[in-house]
């Protein structure tokens, strides 16, 4: 696989005001299940692993999806990384996905044309943080378009089938897909159910406004093989989502997703929030925002998102460069700052999470620098 130059360009983000926690702290809060420790606790140095910046130029990576199988070019324990600007840092152009090892060996996995589709993708490609790897290393990444980085030429896109290879088989558009912006996935047999929250539901039209139209999508996929998957439904499981047009992070709506125990944990950015939308995996209608799991104090513009073993919700702020761990019962018992450049410190540097184990440690990646990095014990 050819290797990538390094780089380290500005890329705008989520801009907003906060306290500023410090390097290494843990907030205390009630007892938890389990052995009652949270697994950010012995989580205490920030690493940078390796650019993500390819060849090509594009900047400001998103999605972040760890590599649980080695299948075609995709290698165990790599980390996966889109991005979602040019190199002229517009955003919603970007076309890369690029596979960093745990050493900082990075690799080009993917430069897609948007003039060469298997299928409509309206508006062309613009990779967001919606990124997950299925059974046969499937790759299924978001792409929400731009013509010219703006917001006000933002298209509906769709989600992009590339295979272990890194081509694109498939397209996925249309049935509610409108901006996908984050995603998680769960399979089961030959059927994997994906997760998407959809940011483009009359938002352009809002002007700045919130609309309060913001959806998460349950996306049923059948895998055949060395075939592409194929669709089998589209339901709709939440809605009502604050969301708006932002000129830092083009948009701003509901973001990361995690799945645990049947329940879809979403991290409401604009009110600043977690909720959970129950019985995920099998209801036949929208809850509509959910339950809210938690709110405010330590989250500042939550965006990406990842579930520990345990249980426990790993959210990063779009406002100050923190990340924060919330129990299912909603009590944030521990908080990491893991960037502090930018004014405000760490604003608009973080997005996609992935945690590994075994060493346990929480991939990340950084707008700011278009870094992919690690928290780690050392």
């Amino acid at each position: 696989m050819r290797l990538l130059s390094a780089s380290r360009l500005a890329a705008a983000a989520v801009t907003a005001a906060t306290a500023i926690l410090t390097v290494g702290q843990t907030v205390s809060a009630a007892p938890m299940t389990g052995d009652g420790r949270p697994f950010l606790g012995p989580l205490r140095t920030v690493s940078t692993v390796a650019s993500t910046v390819p060849d090509n130029g594009d900047v400001n990576p998103y999605g972040t999806a760890l590599v649980k199988k080695s299948v075609g070019d995709l290698r165990r324990g790599n980390v996966l990384v889109s991005n979602f600007n040019n190199a002229a840092n517009e955003q919603g152009t970007g076309t890369t996905l690029v596979q960093v090892s745990p050493k900082g060996t990075t690799s080009l996995f993917a430069e897609i044309d948007p003039r060469n589709l298997p299928g409509p993708c309206p508006g062309g490609v613009g990779l967001t943080t919606a990124l997950s790897i299925l059974p046969g290393g499937w790759v299924v990444v978001g792409s929400l378009p731009t013509a010219d980085g703006t917001s006000a030429t933002a298209q509906a896109g769709c989600l992009l089938v590339l295979d272990n290879r890194g081509k694109v088989r498939e397209t996925i558009s249309g049935h509610g897909i409108n901006g996908p912006w984050d995603m998680t996935a769960k399979s089961h047999g030959d059927e994997t159910d994906l997760f998407v929250t959809n940011v483009l539901n009359g938002t352009v039209a809002g002007g700045g406004d919130i609309v309060r139209r913001g959806t998460v999508l349950r996306i049923t996929l059948r895998t055949h093989g060395h075939r592409p998957p194929t669709r089998i439904a589209t339901t709709k499981i939440g809605s009502g989502f604050a969301q708006k047009t932002d000129p830092a992070a083009l948009v701003i709506g509901p973001t990361g997703v995690g799945l645990r125990d049947g329940t879809l944990y979403v991290a409401d950015t604009v009110d600043n929030r977690i909720t959970a939308i129950p019985d995920a995996l099998t209801r036949d209608d929208s809850a509509g925002t959910g339950r809210v799991v938690t709110c405010d104090q330590h989250l500042n513009g939550p965006l990406g998102m990842a579930i520990t073993p345990k249980g426990n919700i790993l959210t990063v702020n779009g406002g100050d460069g923190n990340i924060v761990e919330t129990t299912p019962g909603g009590d944030q018992v521990a908080v990491r700052t893991l960037d502090r450049s930018g004014s405000p410190p760490g604003a608009g540097v973080l997005f996609g999470i992935a945690i590994a184990e075994n060493p346990d440690r929480v991939y990340f990646v950084n707008n700011a620098t278009n870094t992919l990095n690690v928290l780690s014990r050392r």
